[in-house]
């Protein structure tokens, strides 16, 4: 593994730098015509998506040509390394490509932790990371033990108490179609529980309007690592917790995705056990 130490302020700027770049990619190809494919019926692609990754890949290559990186779409370098970048090139695709302006980039930065393993991966630390939407200029972003930002602002999370005051917010997962009940109930329930809920499109800005006070509260099932590294560093920096249904550390590796203001989390976690833990 290569020697150099990232710091995570520069690891931040970095991240920040690499998001709102990727950033201009998207707004760029948003105000013409781009190409659509499928993954799946639900889960698509556009020539936005490998663009955006393109530009992060090059860059990344460019800067810290020893590192590793884990991107969506698969062209990222795949090799033993102290540092990783995940990087989702645009979170929300469905929203871009029907042109419902609710995306954002995401880039974090990994440091390799000897040792530990996760269900789905190699696990280390999130030194930083940051979340860029293009259509409001939000860029969200934190540092370990430097805590979280919005545009250079202090940010932290809601004070709310009660979940019945609160605004939450969750996404659906592409396998949906197969198995319904497993989103469609908690959706229920946390209907009843909290002020009101709204499914966006975007786990990793809706993790970052949790870090701002916006939510107060966040869960979904099967996201991938890009999707989540960069906003759970922001959350945690905010102050609020990401952890699995049953209050366990969160992996972004993992299938589980429950957050709060730290205040509401056992509420949340308590709606969240009403239902059988979610199958991979």
């Amino acid at each position: 593994m290569g020697a150099e130490t990232l710091a995570p302020g520069e690891a931040r700027r970095a991240a920040e730098e690499l998001a709102r770049g990727a950033g201009a990619v998207l707004l760029e190809h948003a105000s013409r015509s781009f190409e659509i494919d499928y993954k799946s019926v639900q889960d698509l692609v556009t020539s936005a998506d490998r663009a955006s990754e393109a530009y992060l890949v090059a860059e990344i290559e460019r800067r810290y040509p020893g590192h590793a990186i884990v991107a969506e779409e698969g062209s990222g370098r795949d090799r033993t390394a102290r540092y990783r970048w995940l990087v989702d090139p645009l979170d929300g695709t469905t929203n871009f490509a029907h042109g419902y302006p609710f995306y954002a980039v995401s880039v974090a930065v990994e440091e390799a932790d000897a040792g530990r393993e996760s269900a789905r991966g190699p696990r280390g630390a999130i030194v930083a990371g940051a979340v860029y939407d293009p259509q409001r200029d939000e860029c969200f972003s934190a540092a370990r033990g430097q805590g979280a930002s919005l545009n250079g602002r202090a940010i932290h999370v809601s004070a709310v108490s009660r979940l019945e005051r609160g605004l939450l917010a969750t996404g659906f997962p592409y396998d949906f179609r197969e198995r319904p009940r497993e989103s469609l109930d908690a959706f229920e329930a946390f209907l009843h529980e909290a002020q009101a809920v709204r499914r966006d499109g975007s786990a990793a800005l809706n993790l970052c309007y949790l870090a701002c006070g916006r939510f107060v509260g966040f869960w979904e099932v099967k996201l991938h690592p890009w999707d989540t590294a960069a906003a759970w560093r922001i959350v945690e920096e905010a102050g609020g917790r990401l952890s699995d249904y049953a209050g366990g550390p969160f992996d972004p590796f993992g299938i589980e995705c429950a957050g709060s203001n730290r205040l509401l989390h056992d509420a949340v976690l308590a709606v969240l056990a009403r239902f059988p833990r979610p199958s991979a």
